[in-house]
């Protein structure tokens, strides 16, 4: 013979709390002040030291401000003298007629400086470059190209 079992909170009726102690208790997340870092404001005093050490909790995050600087990556043009049998051999720089045409984003490179002598004639196209390099390349009888 099977015996019906009555469900819990029939026999709860009539109490306030069905059997989870203080009238305020077993209400969700609200009951322990929110989940995960909630409560954690002006008075959180307990969560504090723990956000302490976090060092993605306090700041800003999220979004880049107007005018962002370019990653500036510089060569000088005594360090381009330097590497220059390097670069030829790889075929980075090519010689047409009397001068040497280089692409310096093609070694890794974005803006041209002015420290050194150049000893060749070179056509450089490069995005940025100081006036002394351009001046000094120009003097030499090469040309920079500004993208």
């Amino acid at each position: 013979m099977t015996v019906n079992k009555r469900r819990k909170f029939s026999r709860q009726r009539g109490s306030w709390t069905h059997g989870w102690g203080e009238k305020k208790k077993h209400r969700g997340a609200g009951s322990r002040g929110g989940r995960g870092l909630g409560g954690s404001g002006k008075r959180g005093d307990a969560k504090k030291p723990s956000l302490w050490k976090d060092p993605h909790y306090f700041g800003k995050k999220g979004f880049v401000k107007k005018g962002v600087s370019v990653d500036i990556r510089a060569i000088n043009i005594k360090d381009l003298e330097a590497r220059f049998e390097k670069y030829e051999k790889d075929k980075k720089i090519n010689k047409e007629g009397d001068s040497y045409k280089v692409v310096l984003e093609d070694l890794g490179y974005n803006k041209l400086l002015g420290t050194g002598e150049p000893s060749r004639k070179y056509h450089i196209t490069v995005p940025y470059a100081s006036k002394s390099a351009v001046e000094r390349i120009k003097n030499a009888g090469g040309d920079v190209v500004l993208q």
